[in-house]
């Protein structure tokens, strides 16, 4: 990497945390933390939840997927709008009526605590695996751009 390329890096680094402090300013309780003072649009909350399902892994293998497979994956990007404006309509309102933080509180509420734990740590598993391969996948050529060994 050249010097320019360390320069936009740090300053992109220092941009994005300087940002999250000045917004995280105003917030002074649970529910500006989590939930935005409950006074965030929809059309946010459905750009928030979108914005969730993205990551380096995608932009890194949709191209090496779209080489080997062809464009058929694609239907699940176009399908991704989709379910999203379903759960802002159906799911977002109740969650915000019921004034829960987390689906988690939901389960725990409409059943109990072990039904809870049970879904958390099986969303947790699945987190971890997925930001494992996320991280490893652009350590790939990361190490291919710093002559790193990664093994």
């Amino acid at each position: 990497m050249n010097r320019i390329d360390w320069i936009i890096l740090f300053v992109t680094l220092i941009t994005m945390v300087g940002y999250g402090l000045y917004k995280s300013r105003t917030t002074k309780n649970l529910d500006g933390y989590f939930l935005s003072n409950r006074s965030m649009p929809w059309g946010l909350i459905l750009l928030s939840i979108m914005g969730t399902q993205a990551s380096a892994i995608t932009f890194l293998s949709a191209p090496g997927q779209a080489y080997t497979d062809g464009m058929r994956f694609v239907q699940y990007y176009f399908g991704l709008p989709i379910a999203m404006v379903v759960i802002c309509i159906f799911f977002v309102p109740v969650f915000s009526r019921l004034k829960v933080y987390t689906a988690y509180e939901y389960l725990e509420n409409r059943f109990d605590s072990k039904t809870r734990s049970l879904t958390s740590f099986i969303f947790l598993l699945q987190r971890g695996v997925s930001t494992g391969i996320s991280i490893f996948a652009p350590s790939i050529i990361l190490a291919t751009l710093l002559h790193w060994n990664i093994y």
